[in-house]
Protein backbone atom coordinates (compact mmCIF):
# COMPACT_ATOMS: atom_id res chain seq x y z
CA UNK A 1 0.00 0.00 0.00
CA UNK A 2 1.41 3.63 -1.20
CA UNK A 3 2.19 5.74 2.22
CA UNK A 4 0.79 8.36 2.56
CA UNK A 5 2.89 11.74 2.84
CA UNK A 6 3.67 13.41 6.26
CA UNK A 7 1.86 16.94 6.99
CA UNK A 8 3.93 19.43 7.41
CA UNK A 9 3.50 20.34 11.24
CA UNK A 10 3.14 24.02 10.14
CA UNK A 11 0.30 23.41 7.87
CA UNK A 12 -0.69 21.10 10.78
CA UNK A 13 -0.79 24.18 13.56
CA UNK A 14 -2.59 26.44 11.14
CA UNK A 15 -5.49 24.36 10.21
CA UNK A 16 -5.92 23.58 14.02
CA UNK A 17 -5.48 27.10 14.23
CA UNK A 18 -8.65 28.49 11.91
CA UNK A 19 -10.55 25.41 12.92
CA UNK A 20 -10.56 26.47 16.86
CA UNK A 21 -11.43 30.09 15.48
CA UNK A 22 -14.31 28.99 13.29
CA UNK A 23 -15.30 25.82 15.65
CA UNK A 24 -18.62 27.60 17.13
CA UNK A 25 -19.49 28.67 13.96
CA UNK A 26 -19.66 25.05 12.65
CA UNK A 27 -21.11 23.63 15.90
CA UNK A 28 -23.80 26.27 15.18
CA UNK A 29 -24.49 25.81 11.18
CA UNK A 30 -24.73 22.27 11.81
CA UNK A 31 -26.60 22.09 14.74
CA UNK A 32 -29.55 23.94 13.24
CA UNK A 33 -29.67 20.79 10.36
CA UNK A 34 -29.58 17.97 13.32
CA UNK A 35 -30.92 19.54 16.59
CA UNK A 36 -28.67 17.53 18.30
CA UNK A 37 -25.64 19.21 19.89
CA UNK A 38 -23.36 16.23 20.44
CA UNK A 39 -23.74 15.30 16.67
CA UNK A 40 -23.17 18.48 15.62
CA UNK A 41 -19.79 18.63 17.15
CA UNK A 42 -18.52 15.31 15.97
CA UNK A 43 -19.30 16.31 12.74
CA UNK A 44 -17.38 19.70 12.69
CA UNK A 45 -14.18 17.21 13.67
CA UNK A 46 -15.10 15.66 11.01
CA UNK A 47 -14.56 18.36 8.67
CA UNK A 48 -11.56 19.16 10.39
CA UNK A 49 -10.29 15.55 9.41
CA UNK A 50 -10.85 16.23 5.89
CA UNK A 51 -9.20 19.53 5.98
CA UNK A 52 -6.19 18.04 7.70
CA UNK A 53 -6.53 15.26 4.96
CA UNK A 54 -7.12 17.89 1.86
CA UNK A 55 -5.62 21.59 2.35
CA UNK A 56 -2.15 20.17 2.16
CA UNK A 57 -2.80 18.65 -1.14
CA UNK A 58 -5.05 21.36 -2.73
CA UNK A 59 -4.06 24.29 -0.45
CA UNK A 60 -5.97 25.63 2.42
CA UNK A 61 -9.52 27.47 0.62
CA UNK A 62 -9.66 31.82 0.35
CA UNK A 63 -12.28 31.45 2.71
CA UNK A 64 -11.54 28.25 5.45
CA UNK A 65 -14.22 28.64 7.75
CA UNK A 66 -17.10 29.02 4.91
CA UNK A 67 -15.33 25.17 3.76
CA UNK A 68 -15.48 23.83 7.24
CA UNK A 69 -19.23 24.67 7.36
CA UNK A 70 -20.20 23.95 4.07
CA UNK A 71 -18.11 20.61 4.62
CA UNK A 72 -19.46 19.85 8.01
CA UNK A 73 -23.12 20.83 7.23
CA UNK A 74 -22.92 18.29 3.59
CA UNK A 75 -21.95 15.95 6.45
CA UNK A 76 -24.85 16.67 8.43
CA UNK A 77 -27.46 16.98 5.26
CA UNK A 78 -26.24 12.93 4.82
CA UNK A 79 -26.90 11.98 7.97
CA UNK A 80 -30.26 13.64 8.49
CA UNK A 81 -31.35 11.87 4.42
CA UNK A 82 -30.29 8.43 5.85
CA UNK A 83 -32.69 8.77 8.83
CA UNK A 84 -35.71 7.20 8.23
CA UNK A 85 -37.82 10.33 9.67
CA UNK A 86 -35.95 12.24 6.70
CA UNK A 87 -39.31 13.87 5.69
CA UNK A 88 -40.20 14.62 9.23
CA UNK A 89 -37.18 16.50 9.26
CA UNK A 90 -37.43 18.36 6.11
CA UNK A 91 -40.66 19.67 7.08
CA UNK A 92 -40.03 20.86 10.49
CA UNK A 93 -36.90 22.73 8.93
CA UNK A 94 -38.80 24.03 6.17
CA UNK A 95 -36.46 24.02 3.42
CA UNK A 96 -33.62 22.16 1.48
CA UNK A 97 -30.35 22.19 3.57
CA UNK A 98 -28.25 20.93 0.83
CA UNK A 99 -29.26 23.78 -1.81
CA UNK A 100 -31.23 27.23 -0.11
CA UNK A 101 -28.91 29.44 1.91
CA UNK A 102 -29.99 30.21 5.04
CA UNK A 103 -33.25 32.76 5.26
CA UNK A 104 -33.27 36.52 5.38
CA UNK A 105 -33.00 38.37 9.14
CA UNK A 106 -36.91 38.35 10.63
CA UNK A 107 -38.44 40.96 10.32
CA UNK A 108 -39.84 40.57 13.87
CA UNK A 109 -38.97 42.94 16.52
CA UNK A 110 -38.36 40.45 19.00
CA UNK A 111 -37.11 37.92 16.59
CA UNK A 112 -33.38 36.73 16.26
CA UNK A 113 -31.78 34.52 13.70
CA UNK A 114 -28.28 33.96 14.84
CA UNK A 115 -27.20 29.70 14.96
CA UNK A 116 -24.34 31.55 17.81
CA UNK A 117 -27.09 32.91 19.64
CA UNK A 118 -29.60 30.11 19.58
CA UNK A 119 -26.74 27.67 20.92
CA UNK A 120 -25.85 29.75 23.32
CA UNK A 121 -29.11 29.55 24.71
CA UNK A 122 -29.79 26.00 23.87
CA UNK A 123 -26.62 24.74 25.71
CA UNK A 124 -27.76 27.37 28.90
CA UNK A 125 -31.28 25.37 29.14
CA UNK A 126 -32.79 24.62 32.54
CA UNK A 127 -32.62 20.59 32.28
CA UNK A 128 -28.78 21.18 33.16
CA UNK A 129 -27.00 21.94 36.03
CA UNK A 130 -25.26 25.50 35.95
CA UNK A 131 -21.84 23.53 35.99
CA UNK A 132 -23.52 21.60 32.92
CA UNK A 133 -24.38 24.31 30.67
CA UNK A 134 -21.41 26.59 31.47
CA UNK A 135 -18.99 23.80 30.87
CA UNK A 136 -20.79 22.54 27.48
CA UNK A 137 -20.88 26.16 26.15
CA UNK A 138 -17.53 26.86 26.94
CA UNK A 139 -16.83 23.79 24.72
CA UNK A 140 -18.95 24.36 22.01
CA UNK A 141 -19.16 28.36 21.58
CA UNK A 142 -15.25 28.85 23.42
CA UNK A 143 -13.61 26.11 21.39
CA UNK A 144 -11.98 25.23 24.86
CA UNK A 145 -10.76 21.94 25.72
CA UNK A 146 -11.67 19.89 29.23
CA UNK A 147 -8.27 20.79 30.50
CA UNK A 148 -8.73 24.70 29.80
CA UNK A 149 -12.12 24.43 31.11
CA UNK A 150 -10.93 22.86 34.35
CA UNK A 151 -8.03 25.35 34.58
CA UNK A 152 -10.87 28.05 34.15
CA UNK A 153 -13.20 26.73 37.02
CA UNK A 154 -10.51 25.31 39.24
CA UNK A 155 -11.68 21.35 39.20
CA UNK A 156 -10.52 18.47 37.79
CA UNK A 157 -10.29 17.64 34.33
CA UNK A 158 -12.47 14.59 34.79
CA UNK A 159 -15.66 16.04 36.04
CA UNK A 160 -15.47 18.86 33.38
CA UNK A 161 -15.58 16.01 30.77
CA UNK A 162 -17.84 14.02 32.56
CA UNK A 163 -20.44 17.67 32.71
CA UNK A 164 -19.96 17.88 28.43
CA UNK A 165 -20.81 14.40 27.84
CA UNK A 166 -23.62 14.46 30.26
CA UNK A 167 -24.71 17.55 28.95
CA UNK A 168 -24.75 16.89 25.52
CA UNK A 169 -26.80 13.29 26.05
CA UNK A 170 -29.38 15.06 28.59
CA UNK A 171 -30.09 18.17 25.59
CA UNK A 172 -30.33 15.09 23.25
CA UNK A 173 -32.82 13.05 25.21
CA UNK A 174 -35.08 16.00 26.60
CA UNK A 175 -35.20 16.63 23.14
CA UNK A 176 -34.11 20.27 23.87
CA UNK A 177 -35.22 23.25 21.04
CA UNK A 178 -32.50 25.01 18.84
CA UNK A 179 -34.00 28.32 19.45
CA UNK A 180 -33.42 31.92 21.61
CA UNK A 181 -36.78 31.06 23.74
CA UNK A 182 -39.56 33.91 24.15
CA UNK A 183 -41.15 35.00 27.41
CA UNK A 184 -40.33 33.84 30.94
CA UNK A 185 -38.09 31.21 29.42
CA UNK A 186 -35.87 33.66 28.15
CA UNK A 187 -35.53 35.39 31.17
CA UNK A 188 -34.92 31.81 33.22
CA UNK A 189 -32.20 31.36 31.04
CA UNK A 190 -30.56 34.49 30.90
CA UNK A 191 -28.23 34.36 34.06
CA UNK A 192 -26.42 31.91 32.52
CA UNK A 193 -26.51 33.18 29.30
CA UNK A 194 -24.77 36.36 30.72
CA UNK A 195 -22.26 34.19 32.69
CA UNK A 196 -20.84 32.03 29.74
CA UNK A 197 -21.16 35.18 27.27
CA UNK A 198 -18.97 36.49 30.18
CA UNK A 199 -16.91 33.44 29.98
CA UNK A 200 -15.99 32.95 26.30
CA UNK A 201 -14.91 36.73 26.75
CA UNK A 202 -12.36 36.60 29.42
CA UNK A 203 -10.67 32.96 27.55
CA UNK A 204 -9.97 35.09 24.64
CA UNK A 205 -9.29 38.31 26.73
CA UNK A 206 -6.72 36.19 28.98
CA UNK A 207 -6.17 32.76 27.32
CA UNK A 208 -6.11 30.10 30.10
CA UNK A 209 -3.45 28.29 27.77
CA UNK A 210 -1.36 28.43 24.74
CA UNK A 211 1.56 30.81 23.11
CA UNK A 212 -0.86 34.00 22.98
CA UNK A 213 -2.23 35.79 25.88
CA UNK A 214 -5.23 37.20 23.51
CA UNK A 215 -8.21 34.80 21.53
CA UNK A 216 -9.50 38.38 19.77
CA UNK A 217 -11.93 35.94 17.99
CA UNK A 218 -13.43 35.03 20.96
CA UNK A 219 -13.30 38.39 22.58
CA UNK A 220 -15.42 39.53 19.24
CA UNK A 221 -17.66 36.51 18.93
CA UNK A 222 -18.48 37.47 23.10
CA UNK A 223 -18.98 41.17 22.45
CA UNK A 224 -21.32 41.03 19.19
CA UNK A 225 -23.52 38.12 21.03
CA UNK A 226 -23.70 40.55 24.01
CA UNK A 227 -24.49 43.56 21.83
CA UNK A 228 -27.83 41.46 19.81
CA UNK A 229 -28.62 40.01 23.40
CA UNK A 230 -29.29 44.11 24.57
CA UNK A 231 -30.75 44.62 21.11
CA UNK A 232 -32.96 41.33 22.01
CA UNK A 233 -34.06 42.63 25.73
CA UNK A 234 -33.82 46.27 25.79
CA UNK A 235 -35.10 46.25 29.35
CA UNK A 236 -32.75 44.11 31.30
CA UNK A 237 -30.08 46.54 32.96
CA UNK A 238 -27.82 43.45 33.88
CA UNK A 239 -27.79 43.03 29.92
CA UNK A 240 -26.33 46.20 29.00
CA UNK A 241 -24.06 46.62 32.50
CA UNK A 242 -22.27 43.07 30.76
CA UNK A 243 -22.29 44.94 27.37
CA UNK A 244 -21.19 48.24 28.61
CA UNK A 245 -18.12 45.61 30.73
CA UNK A 246 -16.90 43.76 27.57
CA UNK A 247 -16.84 47.24 25.49
CA UNK A 248 -14.63 49.01 28.49
CA UNK A 249 -12.12 45.55 28.50
CA UNK A 250 -11.97 44.86 24.92
CA UNK A 251 -11.03 48.56 24.38
CA UNK A 252 -7.77 48.05 25.92
CA UNK A 253 -7.16 45.00 24.17
CA UNK A 254 -4.55 46.88 21.74
CA UNK A 255 -2.77 48.43 24.73
CA UNK A 256 -2.06 45.03 26.43
CA UNK A 257 0.88 43.56 24.35
CA UNK A 258 3.78 44.28 23.37
CA UNK A 259 4.49 44.04 19.34
CA UNK A 260 6.20 40.70 20.44
CA UNK A 261 3.50 39.84 21.71
CA UNK A 262 4.66 39.83 25.59
CA UNK A 263 1.94 41.14 28.12
CA UNK A 264 1.74 44.89 29.42
CA UNK A 265 0.52 45.02 32.87
CA UNK A 266 -2.35 47.74 33.34
CA UNK A 267 -0.21 50.53 34.99
CA UNK A 268 2.66 50.48 32.01
CA UNK A 269 -0.24 50.89 29.16
CA UNK A 270 -0.26 53.08 26.57
CA UNK A 271 -3.19 54.67 27.17
CA UNK A 272 -3.70 56.30 23.83
CA UNK A 273 -3.65 52.91 22.01
CA UNK A 274 -7.21 52.24 24.39
CA UNK A 275 -9.69 52.75 22.04
CA UNK A 276 -12.05 55.69 22.03
CA UNK A 277 -15.06 54.50 20.63
CA UNK A 278 -15.40 51.30 22.68
CA UNK A 279 -14.91 53.76 25.82
CA UNK A 280 -17.66 56.19 24.47
CA UNK A 281 -20.02 52.38 24.00
CA UNK A 282 -19.34 51.35 27.30
CA UNK A 283 -20.49 54.58 28.46
CA UNK A 284 -23.35 54.68 26.92
CA UNK A 285 -24.65 50.90 27.84
CA UNK A 286 -23.70 51.76 31.63
CA UNK A 287 -25.74 54.54 31.19
CA UNK A 288 -28.55 52.31 30.04
CA UNK A 289 -28.12 49.80 32.55
CA UNK A 290 -28.67 52.30 35.18
CA UNK A 291 -31.44 53.67 33.31
CA UNK A 292 -33.39 50.26 33.52
CA UNK A 293 -32.45 49.13 37.02
CA UNK A 294 -35.26 49.16 39.24
CA UNK A 295 -33.13 49.16 42.79
CA UNK A 296 -29.13 47.93 43.12
CA UNK A 297 -27.04 47.65 40.23
CA UNK A 298 -25.98 43.49 39.60
CA UNK A 299 -22.95 42.43 39.35
CA UNK A 300 -22.19 43.07 35.62
CA UNK A 301 -22.87 46.98 36.27
CA UNK A 302 -20.42 46.76 39.06
CA UNK A 303 -17.82 45.47 37.14
CA UNK A 304 -18.78 47.61 34.51
CA UNK A 305 -18.21 50.79 36.33
CA UNK A 306 -15.06 49.24 38.32
CA UNK A 307 -14.04 49.41 34.67
CA UNK A 308 -15.09 52.96 34.18
CA UNK A 309 -13.17 54.19 36.32
CA UNK A 310 -9.96 52.92 34.95
CA UNK A 311 -11.33 54.24 31.49
CA UNK A 312 -11.67 57.83 32.49
CA UNK A 313 -8.19 58.01 34.58
CA UNK A 314 -5.50 59.30 31.71
CA UNK A 315 -2.98 57.53 33.61
CA UNK A 316 -2.58 54.70 35.99
CA UNK A 317 -1.88 57.31 39.20
CA UNK A 318 -4.95 59.36 38.52
CA UNK A 319 -7.28 55.92 38.75
CA UNK A 320 -9.54 56.52 41.84
CA UNK A 321 -8.62 53.54 43.88
CA UNK A 322 -11.01 54.53 46.60
CA UNK A 323 -13.73 54.51 44.84
CA UNK A 324 -12.89 51.09 42.89
CA UNK A 325 -11.96 49.35 46.55
CA UNK A 326 -15.56 50.86 47.14
CA UNK A 327 -17.00 49.12 44.13
CA UNK A 328 -15.55 45.80 45.03
CA UNK A 329 -16.89 45.83 48.44
CA UNK A 330 -20.50 46.34 46.93
CA UNK A 331 -19.46 43.53 44.30
CA UNK A 332 -18.39 40.91 46.75
CA UNK A 333 -21.56 41.53 48.85
CA UNK A 334 -23.63 41.25 45.95
CA UNK A 335 -21.75 38.44 44.42
CA UNK A 336 -19.25 37.22 47.11
CA UNK A 337 -16.61 34.71 45.58
CA UNK A 338 -12.77 34.17 46.27
CA UNK A 339 -11.69 35.69 42.85
CA UNK A 340 -13.60 39.28 43.57
CA UNK A 341 -12.24 39.56 47.28
CA UNK A 342 -8.70 38.70 45.35
CA UNK A 343 -9.42 42.13 42.84
CA UNK A 344 -10.57 43.83 45.66
CA UNK A 345 -7.81 43.16 48.03
CA UNK A 346 -5.80 44.85 44.81
CA UNK A 347 -7.65 47.84 44.91
CA UNK A 348 -7.08 48.25 48.41
CA UNK A 349 -3.19 48.04 47.73
CA UNK A 350 -3.71 50.96 45.74
CA UNK A 351 -6.11 52.89 47.75
CA UNK A 352 -4.21 52.03 51.66
CA UNK A 353 -1.13 50.61 50.65
CA UNK A 354 -0.01 46.96 50.28
CA UNK A 355 0.34 45.94 54.10
CA UNK A 356 -3.65 45.72 54.18
CA UNK A 357 -3.86 44.31 51.13
CA UNK A 358 -2.04 41.33 52.24
CA UNK A 359 -4.20 40.66 54.80
CA UNK A 360 -6.96 40.18 52.86
CA UNK A 361 -4.81 37.91 50.55
CA UNK A 362 -3.67 36.03 52.75
CA UNK A 363 -6.85 35.27 54.06
CA UNK A 364 -7.70 33.85 50.34
CA UNK A 365 -5.20 31.33 50.92
CA UNK A 366 -7.12 28.50 52.67
CA UNK A 367 -9.79 28.63 49.89
CA UNK A 368 -9.77 25.62 48.64
CA UNK A 369 -11.26 27.41 44.97
CA UNK A 370 -7.98 29.34 44.57
CA UNK A 371 -5.54 26.97 45.49
CA UNK A 372 -3.78 26.19 41.98
CA UNK A 373 -5.00 29.73 40.81
CA UNK A 374 -2.20 31.45 39.76
CA UNK A 375 -3.07 35.39 40.42
CA UNK A 376 -3.08 34.39 43.90
CA UNK A 377 0.27 33.97 44.10
CA UNK A 378 0.96 37.07 41.50
CA UNK A 379 -1.30 39.53 43.36
CA UNK A 380 0.77 38.24 46.73
CA UNK A 381 4.35 38.37 45.15
CA UNK A 382 3.49 42.34 44.16
CA UNK A 383 2.42 43.18 47.26
CA UNK A 384 5.70 41.47 49.01
CA UNK A 385 7.88 42.99 46.34
CA UNK A 386 6.57 46.33 47.50
CA UNK A 387 6.98 45.94 51.17
CA UNK A 388 10.43 44.92 50.25
CA UNK A 389 10.35 41.33 51.57
CA UNK A 390 11.70 40.29 47.61
CA UNK A 391 12.75 37.14 48.37
CA UNK A 392 9.43 35.87 49.08
CA UNK A 393 8.24 38.10 45.92
CA UNK A 394 10.36 35.58 44.08
CA UNK A 395 9.10 32.94 45.52
CA UNK A 396 5.26 33.98 44.87
CA UNK A 397 6.28 34.70 41.21
CA UNK A 398 7.65 31.53 40.85
CA UNK A 399 4.51 29.96 42.16
CA UNK A 400 2.59 31.94 39.80
CA UNK A 401 4.72 31.14 36.85
CA UNK A 402 4.17 27.11 37.72
CA UNK A 403 0.54 27.31 37.96
CA UNK A 404 -0.71 29.74 34.69
CA UNK A 405 -1.06 27.31 31.78
CA UNK A 406 -0.17 30.53 28.92
CA UNK A 407 3.25 30.57 27.51
CA UNK A 408 3.24 34.60 27.76
CA UNK A 409 1.73 34.79 31.13
CA UNK A 410 4.91 32.41 32.70
CA UNK A 411 7.51 34.37 30.59
CA UNK A 412 6.55 37.70 32.55
CA UNK A 413 6.21 36.09 35.98
CA UNK A 414 9.55 34.83 35.20
CA UNK A 415 10.63 37.93 34.44
CA UNK A 416 9.76 39.46 37.64
CA UNK A 417 10.66 36.44 39.83
CA UNK A 418 14.04 37.28 38.13
CA UNK A 419 13.80 41.20 38.74
CA UNK A 420 13.43 40.35 42.46
CA UNK A 421 17.10 39.69 42.58
CA UNK A 422 18.31 35.84 44.07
Amino acid sequence: MEQQPAVDPRTSRAIETVFRLEFPRVVAAVTRVVRDVGIAEELAQDALVAALEQWPRDGVPDRPGAWLTTTARHRAVDLVRRRENYARKLQEIGRDLGDVPPPEEPAGPDDIDDDLLRLVFTTCHPVLSPEARTALTLRLLGGLSTAEIARAFLVPEPTVAQRVVRAKKTLATRNVAFEVPYGPDREARLGSVLDVIYLIFNEGYAATAGDDLLRPALCEDALRLARQLAALMPKEPEVHGLVSLLEFQASRTAARTAPDGTPVLLKDQNRRRWNRMLIARGITALDRAGATAAGAPGPYALQAAIAACHAHAHTYEDTDWAAIATLYGLLAARAPSPVVELNRAVAVSMAEGPGPALEIVDTLAAERALRDYHLLPSVRGDLLQRLGRTAEARAEFARAAELTGNTRERQLLLGRADACGS
